[in-house]
This record gives structure tokens, C-alpha cells and sequence, in this order.
């Protein structure tokens, strides 16, 4: 055993010069790997610490920085109002803008000379591409002088302390040509507002008029530079901008669950959005008895008309209750309604889920009812009076509608999504507008409350645009309206084939 062992390593030891290849050659990776974490750290640091630059952007002052970020995009904070998110590019950066006042020097300028705001959009502009400017050579510096301070402190060697910097140098300018490459415009157009600024939306008009509209803006704009100090007092009475004559607001909501909050919450969308009618997709109840009918007393004090379809959780009962009431529509069987000029046809779910006594019929039963509901569709269009909005509360329903109807509203699933079906329906599925209910508290933590707003030409009854509105859950406080266009309403879009 011994003879053996020593045969064995004998070569080895007769070599000193292999043995040291064998013991070094793990190193490189762990040096390479070492200092690539030193690059990121240091340039992160220094990012943090000194790459941000004050940069004047017409009457606003702000603070530009770039910060790591898995998705990019860019964010506007507008302390105490709350923030603009844009989907602006896909780097690992992201561009934040603090706007920390406004000068009451130039804001006074503006509101003097209302004419110079003709130019305020080439202005802000060119401020902001001198600001973008300074940051790049800002963030360059920061990055090697982090990178290299702390390759320093690491290696306590001028060449590795140099090289870190250098890395991080070039990891910066890949990430900004990325930035570049993916590079997206047209964000504008689709914004995110968070906190106060949630309210935008109403203050600033449809999505078509800021794209074609601009003087009507520059109006609102400037009545916001003058009333700025005043937006925050008033967060529940924000000054609404007056609907376009040729936009209807419809108001999408679905599963509330028994939730009363949510019919404060339809209250109060409705009076800031001036909303012309309300669509529930069902799922209102939980169990359908006639106990729980007491809940739906609101419904003919919301401030619009209430277009009601059955969900899986709403019984004949509530249905026949619902029937009653003022200003409630109910749709089912294929009927169709005509409300402020829209026509709607919808179905009532096929199954009531809280009855045990019955079996659950599935996925069948909702293509059945879809297809009825389909051939009600056709047959209005037949008589020469197409539906604009067919509804349904399960999704499966409604995708048997596609090609009949421009747009088509569900529920049930409890989280929003849209979709374009293949015969050019739009198929929109609304999340929970009574945030799950009591089902809220199963959870971790608890779902938000979802509701959108749908801006329709009210000559051609078409989509235009939608406001997304995600509201905190049970014992949250937090408020975000995404806008959406649809692609054929982009400005310098050739509208694309819809359904009839």
C-alpha cells in the first residue's frame, strides 16, 4: 500500500512546476469572478453616491440619476403627488427624475406670458437632452471612480483597481446601448401614475386628445403650473377635465364579491371620470340568497347606468332582484340593451357554482352558452342593428363571440388581461373590483382591487383607449392608473381590421 501510494505521487513531487499548475488553476475563475463582483459593487456605489445631476427642465428643477434596474424603464417623482412610470427601454438602468419644486421665477413667466407655452415642448425638450448629456458624463465618471476605489480597497493594486474601472466602464456603455437599441417613444403615450398623480388622467383628458389635441393640453397644462401648491389639498376633488363630445366612458367592473367597498370606490369613478355607463361582469354575490340582496341597494345611486350580466356566484335570485331596480339593465339569454346609444348583449354564467345540489356541467357549458350568445349577436346584425360590447362572466364564453363584436368584457378569472382574438374581437377579462372579497384575507397578501375605464368614440362605438385602475387591497393604501391605446389608434397608425 505504501509502495503504491508512493509510485503515485512520486512524478508529482519530482515536479514542482506541475504541482503548482494544479494548485493555481482554480484561481483564474475565482479572480475573474472576484473582480467582475468588484466592477458591479463599485460601480453601483458610486452610481449611488455621485452619479445624479441637477438639471432645470423648463419651469421644473430636478435631479437625474441612473440606478441598476432589471426591467429599466424611466420614473418621474413629483414629491407629494406621487410618480410617472415609463416603459421607456429595456436595460438593466433606470432613469429616475426627481422633480424637487418649481421655480416660481419661470412658473410665474408662464403664467404671465401664456403664449411662451407655445414653445414649452421644444424647450423641455432640449433641457431634457442637455440634462440626459451631463448625467451620461456623470455616470461614467462615478462608475470608474467607484470601481476603482474599491478595487483598490480590495486589492490594494493600481493594475486590478485600473482594470475594475475599465469594466466598469464598459458595462455602462453596453447597458446604455441597450437602452439606445430598445429605445421606446411612443411611452409617453402609455403611462403609469402612482399616488395623487393616479387623478391624471381625469386632469389632463382622453389619450386621443393629448395626441391630437395639444393646445386643448397646454390649456390644462397650465392650469395645473398655476394650481400645483393647490392638487395636493385636494386629493378627493380633483378638478376634472371636461369629456370629449365624441368620447363615451364606459366604467368595467367584476367580481365585487360582497365587498361594500367597492361600491364607494364605483361611486367615486364615476364622478371623476364622468363616467356614461357602468358594465359589471358578474360575480357580484357570493352565495346568491335572498338574504344578500340587501347589498345590491346602491346600485341605482352609482351616477350611471348599470348593465348587469349573472356570474357563476350570482343566483336567479339576484338576477330577479336586479331586474327591478332603477336604472339596472340585465342581460342574459343573447338580449340585447341599448344604453347611451351603446348596444349590449350578454349571457348569464350557465353554471351557479354555490349549489351543491346541482353538478358542475364545466367547460362545456360555457362554450354552449357562448355560442348561443354568438348567434344572438349574428342575429341582430342581420336585422341591421350589430351589438357594439357582448358580456359574459367566464372568459370561455365569451371567445366563442369572436369575430361578431368589436369588444367583448369578462370577469371570473380575478386578474385583469387583454387580448386580440383571431377574428379581430378585443376580449377584455376584468380582475376582481371587491379585491377577491373575503377571500382576500387567504392570502399572503391581499388582492387588488381592478377596475378599467374605457374610452369609446361615441360616433363609430370603437375602443380609443383604457385606463387601467389598481387600488390596494384589504388595509392598503396605494392607487395606479395605467393608459393603454390600442395599436390601430397609435398616432401615425394604419387602423387594422376589426371584427364587424
Amino acid at each position: 500500500m505504501v509502495a503504491r501510494a508512493a509510485g503515485h505521487t512520486g512524478p508529482m513531487a519530482r515536479d514542482p512546476l506541475a504541482l503548482a499548475a494544479a494548485t493555481e488553476r482554480p484561481r483564474p475563475l475565482l479572480r475573474a469572478a472576484g473582480l467582475a463582483a468588484v466592477t458591479v459593487i463599485g460601480a453601483w456605489m458610486g452610481l449611488l453616491v455621485v452619479g445624479s445631476v441637477h438639471a432645470s427642465v423648463g419651469p421644473m428643477d430636478t435631479r437625474m440619476a441612473l440606478r441598476p434596474s432589471l426591467t429599466g424603464g424611466t420614473e418621474i417623482n413629483v414629491s407629494p403627488l406621487g410618480a410617472l412610470e415609463l416603459r421607456s427601454h429595456h436595460a438593466p438602468l433606470r432613469l429616475d427624475v426627481d422633480v424637487d419644486r418649481l421655480d416660481p421665477i419661470r412658473s410665474a413667466a408662464l403664467v404671465d406670458h401664456p403664449e411662451r407655452l407655445s414653445g414649452l415642448q421644444e424647450e423641455v425638450a432640449g433641457d431634457v437632452v442637455r440634462g440626459t448629456r451631463d448625467l451620461a458624463v456623470r455616470s461614467c465618471a462615478a462608475v470608474v471612480f467607484g470601481a476603482t476605489a474599491l478595487g483598490l480597497a480590495v486589492y490594494r493594486r493600481p493594475r486590478r483597481a485600473l482594470a475594475a474601472g475599465g469594466l466598469a466602464l464598459g458595462l455602462l456603455a453596453a447597458s446604455g446601448g441597450a437602452a439606445y437599441a430598445t429605445w421606446n417613444p411612443d411611452s409617453v403615450l402609455e403611462p403609469r401614475y402612482t399616488g395623487l398623480l393616479s387623478s391624471a388622467p381625469s386632469v389632463v383628458g382622453n389619450a386621443r386628445s393629448i395626441v391630437s389635441d395639444f393646445d386643448v393640453y397646454q390649456r390644462e397644462l397650465a392650469r395645473l403650473v398655476t394650481n400645483v401648491t393647490q392638487l395636493y389639498e385636494a386629493t378627493s376633488t380633483l378638478p376634472a377635465y371636461r369629456p370629449d363630445p365624441t368620447t363615451m366612458r364606459v366604467l368595467h367592473v367584476s367580481d365585487i364579491h360582497l365587498n361594500p367597498a367597492a361600491w364607494h370606490i364605483v361611486q367615486s369613478l364615476v364622478r371623476q371620470y364622468k363616467i356614461d355607463v357602468i358594465i359589471d361582469t358578474g360575480d357580484t354575490m357570493d352565495h346568491g340568497t335572498a338574504a344578500e340582496n340587501g347589498f345590491l341597494e346602491p346600485v341605482s345611486d352609482l351616477g350611471a347606468p348599470y348593465v348587469w350580466v349573472r356570474g357563476n356566484h350570482d343566483s336567479a335570485t339576484t338576477q330577479r332582484h336586479l331586474s327591478g331596480r332603477k336604472g339596472v339593465h340585465v342581460v342574459d339569454g343573447g338580449r340585447t340593451v341599448t344604453v347611451e346609444g351603446l348596444r349590449i348583449a350578454g349571457i348569464g354564467d350557465p353554471q351557479f357554482t354555490p349549489d351543491r345540489s346541482a353538478a358542475v356541467a364545466g367547460d362545456a357549458a360555457e362554450h354552449r352558452a357562448g355560442r348561443e350568445l354568438a348567434a344572438a349577436i349574428r342575429a341582430r346584425k342581420a336585422e341591421g342593428a350589430p351589438v357594439d360590447i357582448a358580456v359574459a362572466h367566464n372568459p370561455l364564453a365569451a371567445r366563442e363571440t369572436d369575430g361578431t363584436v368589436p369588444l367583448a368584457l369578462t370577469g371570473h378569472v380575478h386578474h385583469r388581461r387583454t387580448e386580440v382574438l383571431p377574428g379581430g374581437t378585443r376580449l377584455m377579462t376584468e380582475g376582481s373590483t371587491g379585491g377577491s372579497g373575503l377571500r382576500a384575507v387567504d392570502d399572503a397578501e391581499p388582492d387588488t382591487v381592478q377596475a378599467s375605464v374605457l374610452y369609446l368614440d361615441r360616433g363609430t362605438r370603437r375602443l380609443q383607449a383604457w385606463d387601467e385602475i389598481d387600488l390596494g387591497g384589504l388595509g392598503l393604501a396605494k392607487a395606479e392608473v395605467s393608459r393603454h391605446l390600442p395599436a390601430e389608434n397609435r398616432p401615425g397608425a394604419t387602423p387594422a381590421p376589426t371584427a364587424p
